[in-house]
């Protein structure tokens, strides 16, 4: 039997995760509500509402809608003031010539999953991942997950590849043409990776060190800084300056702003030069994540360096693992 919900708690507070399962086009309106509450872009939006109750695969349809409600006074109220952070995604196929004749052949796209900013120090991200594995794997019987994220974001390539262990399976340019709202711009090309998560398989970090390539030997990316205007949110913000693609260690790092959601916004100025560093943060790192992928170098991990520099961690094909350092 499917578990369709969880209480679990987080810094001392309390939070319901819920598969939803109403069969009132009403209770569906919360979801684009809080779409549009984190990514703050009108023009894209969910489904009617309802369409969304027949997609729901407690209904007529595929579809998992998952929300995270926070507690109040002893109970989770289900509406969109106490909804906190939600997912949403419906099951497809791998192999289109196989198609649903073969259950092997299912796995799930995750198309959202956010959290409101008032509630984003909880860790909701990875509980919310966590139960929807479980009702995907136990549940449903799906093993395989499939979503897309911003290679520039570094709090979901943490989640996603560090903490899940998920793999980078390609590299889209430009995905969604003139995206724009609070986390995109539609100056900046929507780059993603595509994302391949294995549920069977207990996610452990890599053994991997990233002390011993903090060197000009296995840095990519060349960064700086750049000051701000007096009375810019930040005094000075990272620039790249350029990639070395003659690089040939057997790994090597790639990194990327600190905060590239902060950058897109305090960059969103009439100043050519300081509006076009997010766009020259995209065009150098995907031209070093392509260039090395193309050249046998894979995403392992990500993490963080003391001085709290944000890298990816790429080894190439027949590289051996930590010990080879």
């Amino acid at each position: 039997m499917i578990k369709l919900a969880r209480i679990v708690e987080a810094k001392g507070r309390r939070f319901l995760l819920r598969v939803e399962d109403s069969p009132d086009d009403r209770d569906y309106r919360k979801y684009d509500d809080i779409r549009e509450d984190i990514w703050c872009f009108p023009e894209d939006h969910l489904a009617g509402t309802r369409n969304l109750v027949c997609e729901n695969f407690l209904h007529e349809g595929t579809s998992l809608f998952i929300g995270a409600f926070a507690e109040e006074s002893g109970d989770f109220p289900l509406d969109f003031e106490h909804l906190a952070g939600f997912s949403y995604g419906f099951v497809g196929i791998r192999d289109k010539d196989r198609g649903f004749r073969d259950p092997r052949n299912l796995r799930f796209y995750s198309q959202y999953a956010g959290v409101k900013r008032a509630f984003r120090s909880f860790s909701l991200g990875f509980l919310i991942k966590e139960f929807q594995r479980d009702v995907l794997l136990d549940g449903l019987g799906i093993e395989e997950v499939i979503c897309t994220f911003d290679p520039l974001t570094g709090v979901n390539a943490y989640r996603n590849i560090h903490h899940f262990g998920m793999t980078v399976q390609e590299y889209r340019a430009a995905v969604y043409p003139e995206f724009g709202g609070k986390l995109n711009r539609s100056d900046v090309p929507s780059d993603r990776f595509l994302m391949s998560w294995d549920l069977r398989r207990t996610a452990s970090p890599p053994a991997l060190e990233i002390v011993p390539l903090l060197d000009d030997a296995h840095k990519v990316a060349r960064v700086g800084k750049r000051a701000l205007p007096a009375g810019a949110p930040d005094p000075a913000v990272e620039v790249v300056l350029g990639i070395r693609k003659d690089l040939d260690a057997p790994r090597l790092l790639v990194q990327i702003p600190r905060d590239f959601y902060r950058l897109l916004n305090v960059t969103d100025v009439d100043d050519p030069e300081i509006r076009r560093i997010p766009l020259d943060w995209r065009m150098a790192t995907r031209e070093a994540f392509l260039t090395l992928m193309d050249r046998g170098y894979r995403i392992a991990d990500f993490q963080q360096s003391r001085d709290r520099e944000d890298f990816y961690i790429l080894i190439k094909d027949g590289a051996g693992g930590a010990e080879a350092l």
